[in-house]
């Protein structure tokens, strides 16, 4: 019954152990990770070159990311700075120059930083899409690009496509030099053109690379609902960028991963903007690419976000301010961050200009670091990127300090009183679930709860199951909306038996809500000869949320010498 505390728990542990995916080969038993794991990227006006990289390694490895944007500087014969960025312009460049580049990568490889990407930039723009002798030149600099990032061993490209010198629009048909001779329609089909020569350039070099831009299609949603979106991408900005991307997916090979980054999140404060803007990237926008191209496109472009940190630090009177809504402004960069991540494919992005994360020679930026002008900010990109391992790293610390508090009744199952779900405490019954615990089973599951009294993890007492198809150990915490928790807990099978720690939510009622907000803890395979396998999860409550409910799951347990205990559950709120 829906009604029921643990309604649909088999699902929820099959799809939870099924997650994991288990293969087996022969009599070995090979556990495949199937996850697609999220990834901060940082960039901003304090984004270093590969020098720099290079220099600063050890620091930036300390930072909460996966990967950084870099500059590639190369140098001609006479000692020429040439920067990668500028690739949109006629000079011819020569690969050698950019050796440097290439040398100082392959010094400073990071198993931390290992989602790097060299920045092209869509400047100065000054080479008409009509041009054949200058688009030569600019498709051997992507070319050259995607170079040194296969033989740098980095992760790809960082497009940035706004103009920021003269004529200021690559993109723009207004701004092209032959307008007068060529209609909009025959540019949108050169830039599909020079789209497939491009991305020819780049796959030829680097057949696996992620092509990752500040944004793509999104920016156009607006041509978007008509049944010639040319009409209306001959007026804007970036009108010829779509077909550009569109030859892309022309001739890219499943191998290539193309991202569109949303810079237009840097003000998003709510989880329906993110939402909304994932939809529009997977769906709308297809309508911006051939329909031939519209399969590739679904497989092959992912949904990214950008953060720009500067709204949560400048004041109310800016037009990019983040507004805390009633809290701590920092609350809200750990929240959106979150959210971010867990509506993004793979990556969101972390922009600031005003303080830096690491030395700079930008003049522009300012000597605080990031955490030093917005305290916080470290921690709350931290628990974003990865819960579980923030949880285990403030755990540790207050366990030295002494100040953890566990908010669990009888966790350690170690005594014959405690209190209920109701409150008031009770004497533990002969055959009945351990003090301070209640017990749930599906109708067709026949298994027993018990207290083990002898057979701790470390002291005497722990909660026993055997013989259950499908149920549970249940306790519940009262909880406040953005809190956030870690639960630990360890488990002992003996015979058949599959455990995990179920997380759900209810309001103060006792009614059960926000359930696509669950949680699901699977149990590690222990070190050694230890026999304990342990589990740790963080949740945050949801909006509406008045309980926290633990659920000490255990399933598929054919007889009654199928067993499993758990102990030593822990409930701590993390500040």
């Amino acid at each position: 019954m829906r009604s029921s505390p643990v309604w649909r728990w088999m699902h929820g542990l099959i799809v939870a152990v099924t997650g994991a995916i288990v293969l087996c080969q022969g009599n070995a038993v090979v556990a495949q990770n199937m996850r697609l794991t999220k990834k901060l990227i940082a960039t901003g006006w304090d984004h270093p070159d590969t020098a720099h990289l290079r220099e600063n390694l050890a620091l930036m490895e300390q930072r909460p990311f996966d990967g950084v944007v870099l500059d590639a500087i190369g140098r001609t014969g006479d000692g020429t700075n040439v920067g990668l960025r500028g690739a949109f312009q006629s000079q011819p460049w020569q690969r050698d120059w950019f050796q440097n580049c290439v040398d100082d990568l392959k010094a400073c490889r990071s198993q931390r930083l290992s989602n790097n990407f060299v920045t092209v930039g869509a400047n100065p723009g000054n080479v008409d899409w009509f041009d054949d002798a200058g688009w030569e030149q600019v498709v051997d600099h992507w070319r050259i690009a995607a170079w040194i990032a296969k033989e740098g061993g980095v992760k790809g490209i960082l497009f940035d496509p706004e103009p920021y010198t003269e004529p200021f629009s690559q993109f723009r048909y207004g701004a092209q030099s032959e307008r007068d001779k060529h209609t909009f329609k025959e540019y949108h089909a050169k830039a599909r053109a020079r789209g497939r020569q491009v991305m020819g350039a780049i796959a030829g070099e680097y057949p696996e690379i992620t092509l990752f831009c500040y944004f793509m299609n999104i920016v156009n949603r607006t041509a978007t609902g008509h049944a010639d979106p040319r009409r209306m991408l001959a007026t804007v900005g970036y009108g010829l960028y779509s077909p550009f991307i569109d030859g892309w997916l022309d001739v890219a090979p499943p191998t290539v991963k193309l991202v569109d980054g949303c810079e237009r999140a840097y003000r998003y404060n709510s989880v329906t903007e993110y939402l909304e803007s994932a939809l529009q990237i997977k769906g709308v926008c297809q309508e911006l690419v051939s329909p031939e191209n519209r399969g590739k496109y679904r497989a092959q472009v992912q949904v990214s976000f950008g953060m720009y940190l500067d709204a949560y630090w400048n004041p109310e009177t800016s037009p990019w301010h983040i507004d805390g809504l009633g809290g701590p402004r920092v609350d809200r960069l750990r929240a959106n961050t979150s959210t971010a991540l867990r509506v993004a494919d793979e990556y969101v992005w972390v922009y600031g200009e005003q303080f830096r994360w690491w030395p700079t020679p930008n003049g522009r930026v300012k000597p605080e670091t990031w955490p030093e002008a917005l305290p916080g900010s470290e921690a709350a990109l931290r628990f974003a990127r990865d819960p579980v391992d923030y949880a285990r790293t403030t755990l540790a610390r207050l366990e030295k300090e002494e100040k953890l508090v566990n908010l669990t009744r009888n966790g350690d199952f170690g005594s014959d009183k405690a209190p209920t779900n109701q409150g008031p405490a009770e004497d533990w019954k002969e055959g009945g679930a351990p003090a301070g615990w209640h017990t749930w089973q599906t109708q067709d599951s026949h298994g027993t709860f018990a207290w083990d009294r002898e057979r701790g993890r470390v002291a005497k007492g722990a909660a026993r199951a055997a013989g259950v198809s499908s149920g549970c150990f249940i306790q519940s915490c009262e909880v406040k909306p953005g809190e956030r928790y870690a639960v630990r807990a360890f488990a002992r099978r003996q015979g058949k038996s599959a455990t995990s720690i179920r997380i759900r939510w209810q309001a103060g009622d006792g009614k059960w809500i926000a359930e696509a907000r669950e949680v699901m803890v699977l149990f590690e395979a222990p070190e050694g000869d230890d026999p304990w396998e342990a589990a740790l999860g963080v949740a945050e409550v949801p909006e509406g949320v008045g309980k926290l409910v633990v659920l000490l799951g255990v399933a598929d347990q054919p007889s009654a010498e199928d067993a499993a205990l758990f102990d030593d559950v822990d409930l701590y709120r993390l500040e």
